[in-house]
């Protein structure tokens, strides 16, 4: 019979990579801690409307990627393939609007999408993200911004790249869109098919195609930042200029876009250069509609989100955190019941401890003390057991001490 393997798209994660994924979810806690973020957690999945209502449905994640199907009553699901409509749901269903302040969340946790797996890229993914609700000022765009791009520099992710852009409003984006389908109606029989289908139903999501062909045809397409309204054109500056506050430097471009169409106003992109053509870290914006689309308040959101396993690959220069582990030996299988209670007062006083069982010759617990690493082994024989001790051989240099058990925990303070 065959093995069964893990579904394409999606991965194990064990030691010692775990490290680098346990390092990076306490660093967003702690880090979104100081800006008084609160965690929220969502389902794995929604009613499939909430994404069609919230992405927008002639959005490439809706039509081609999204895992849906039907459960036994015959209702429409979907794993998510993101996280802000759902928060913005969760938030609606469950009062959160009038019940917390201040209205900031981060989140953590898998994402689904039907796309071509690639390094740093599953169809399992893992994104983090954050979201603030209820605040409209430009400003708490740019603290936003801040937050993306200092949090990946204190991760010692040097050669960060920060995008900007501003993609308009319901105001101004009809006038600006009535344009750009114009203009690529003209150069459509020199598109790609998926770029043919946007011009009438997203034109924006021509600047996402990544075919050379049509990103050289879009470079010549008229832009939004020459059509926006005096509303998004004056938030647009105070964005760059609280930016310039924080000493942020960031790159305009006019035809960043994100892959969703709830956004409004800010758009951004944060990329590094440590990891060549797959360098997206993470993007997002503004989107104050969203929260009125899906049944809420009229009320202003802002947000991003990071795909993780991206961060972990720019974290593999981080040494695995290795405790000193013990290892308890026992010469003989009498004295097993004093290496459990002495495993016990370890852990009770931190130490991370291992105990053999088995109780193998001591040469073959000598080799699997080895085998996890462990930087000290605890023997336990006939004598030691007699006078109250225990003998400590360091695995590294192989020199063997014994020790009283009521100066053991000093002991093991001063070298572990």
């Amino acid at each position: 019979m065959s093995a069964i393997q893990a579904a394409k798209g999606t991965r194990d994660i064990f030691a010692p990579e775990i490290h680098a994924w346990q390092h990076l979810e306490g660093a967003i806690r702690d880090y979104y801690g100081r800006y008084l973020y609160q965690e929220i957690r969502t389902p794995l999945f929604e009613h499939s409307e909430l994404f069609s209502r919230g992405i927008g449905d002639q959005t490439e994640v809706v039509q081609k990627e999204m895992y849906t199907f039907r459960d036994k009553a015959g209702r429409s699901l979907t794993l998510r393939p993101e996280n802000t409509a759902s928060v913005v749901r969760a938030a609606i269903e469950n009062n959160l609007f009038e019940a917390l302040a201040p209205l900031r969340f981060f989140y953590i946790g898998p994402m689904f999408r039907y796309d071509k797996p690639q390094k740093g890229r599953y169809r399992q993914f893992h994104q983090f993200g954050v979201e603030v609700f209820a605040d409209d000022a430009p400003q708490v765009d740019a603290e936003v911004i801040f937050s993306a791009v200092d949090f990946l520099r204190g991760l010692g992710i040097a050669q960060v790249q920060l995008e900007l852009n501003s993609v308009g409003c319901p105001n101004c984006r009809p006038a600006y869109l009535k344009v750009l389908r114009q203009a690529a109606q003209a150069r459509s029989a020199d598109l790609c098919e998926d770029c043919r289908r946007k011009i009438d139903g997203n034109p924006l999501r021509i600047f996402d195609c990544k075919q050379h062909a049509c990103a050289g045809i879009a470079a010549a397409f008229p832009v939004i930042g020459d059509h926006l309204c005096p509303e998004c054109r004056e938030h647009f500056a105070a964005v760059r200029e609280a930016l310039s506050w924080m000493n942020v430097p960031f790159l305009l471009n006019p035809r960043l876009v994100r892959g969703l169409d709830y956004y409004t106003k800010t758009a951004f992109e944060v990329t590094s250069g440590q990891l060549g053509a797959q360098n997206a870290l993470l993007g997002g914006g503004r989107y104050n509609d969203l929260i009125r689309e899906l049944g809420g308040p009229d009320m202003a959101g802002i947000g991003f989100a990071a795909g993780m396993e991206r961060l972990v690959l720019h974290l593999e220069h981080l040494a695995a955190p290795k405790p000193k582990v013990l290892f308890v030996a026992t010469a003989d299988p009498r004295w097993l019941a004093h290496a459990v209670q002495l495993a016990q007062v370890l852990r009770s006083e931190g130490h991370p401890v291992y105990v053999d069982y088995q109780s193998k010759n001591l040469k073959k617990q000598f080799k699997k003390a080895d085998r996890i690493a462990a930087a000290f082994t605890l023997v336990l024989a006939e004598d030691e057991v007699r006078d109250g001790a225990v003998s400590v051989k360091n695995m590294a240099t192989q020199e063997q001490v014994k020790i009283p058990l009521k100066d053991l925990n000093a002991w093991l303070k001063q070298n572990t």
